[in-house]
């Protein structure tokens, strides 16, 4: 990623007539039309379409379907903080990339994005189909300095911030599954892996990684996940820009993970949690080691405990477990 390019493209995305000349882009590089018609070729190589239009000068008319590191910071262009991104072809997993550059000294926050993992992991180090297929890959690292006590609702916090971008940025309703599993339409869409190192008293990593099935087709899934998976883009019905999400989805933890430190998420988390809750008042099965215990699923607690009314009217909370809707049985 060349630093002329994040101008070039932060330049065309923020022309109010959607064009910028190209002698306003030379002079922005202090090089020549030429040379900016060459780095202008270099970025349609890499999947870019521009078109030069006489006196108005040029414009993206379509964007590359993979994810653009260039094109990410360009949309992020004006916040005033932007974390280290890093964007790869492919890795084992991104929360495994997490704690290498962790144990390598690398300053946090940072975000990784992947266009494909070869060992994705979920919950209970399950393996996560993680194919190059136009999906989003990426793990959110933190340094946050808190008690191990205060982590209860965090995964449960960010998750309902992905929910809340989803149905803002493609106006879509999605859902959170207690505790971590992101639907649409009764589908699985995505899922959040967090994990944390802890020294003493106090956290002292915390890597947030997240699967989203952005571009996805269903035909590209394994088939035992056809009838239970689906992607935003067939939920939308039309391709989504990856890198915009990815940079609305920096923009979103950032302001998330900020919340979560000074307390303040709490003003928002209950209604956001029963606005995206797809459990509730719903049959479910609660799997916790040996033990499995049924009932009707009744919202969460302060701790981001989930309340279960079982048949015999007693209330149990579990902190972890497996969830099993009734339907997803049959």
């Amino acid at each position: 990623m060349h630093p002329s390019e994040i101008i070039i493209l932060r330049e065309l995305l923020n022309s109010e007539t959607g064009h910028v000349s190209g002698v306003r882009l030379g002079k922005l590089l202090g090089v020549s039309r030429v040379a900016v018609w060459a780095q202008l070729q270099k970025l349609t190589q890499q999947g870019f379409v521009f078109e030069p239009v006489r006196r108005r000068g040029y414009h993206i008319v379509r964007p590359p379907a993979a994810l653009h590191p260039a094109l990410v910071h360009a949309y992020l262009s004006g916040r005033q903080r932007v974390p280290g991104i890093i964007c790869l072809p492919t890795v084992d997993s991104t929360n495994n990339e997490a704690e290498r550059r962790l144990a390598a000294g690398e300053q946090t926050p940072f975000v990784i994005f992947a266009n494909a993992q070869t060992h994705g992991r979920g919950r209970r180090g399950r393996p996560w189909h993680s194919a190059a297929n136009g999906n989003l890959y990426a793990t959110f690292v933190f340094r946050p300095q808190l008690e191990p006590a205060r982590m209860q609702d965090f995964t449960l916090w960010m998750g309902l911030n992905v929910c809340e971008l989803v149905a803002n940025f493609c106006k879509l309703t999605p859902g959170l599954k207690w505790p971590n599993d992101l639907h649409l339409d009764g589908k699985k869409a995505g899922g959040i892996l967090t994990e944390a190192r802890i020294d003493a008293d106090q956290i002292r990593d915390l890597v947030f990684g997240l699967g989203l099935n952005i571009n996805g087709r269903h035909a590209d899934l394994p088939r035992e996940l056809q009838r239970t998976a689906t992607s935003l883009a067939e939920a939308t019905g039309a391709p989504v820009d990856l890198s915009r999400f990815a940079a609305a989805l920096i923009g979103r933890m950032l302001s998330a993970y900020d919340a979560f430190l000074d307390g303040s998420y709490r003003d928002t988390f209950t209604a956001l949690w029963n606005r995206y809750d797809v459990l509730r008042e719903k049959p479910v099965t609660v799997i916790q080691g040996t033990r499995t215990v049924s009932g009707i699923a009744a919202g969460i607690d302060a701790e981001g405990s989930l309340i279960l009314r079982t048949a015999g009217g007693k209330t149990e909370r579990f902190r972890a477990g497996e969830v099993t809707l009734a339907k997803d049985a049959l």
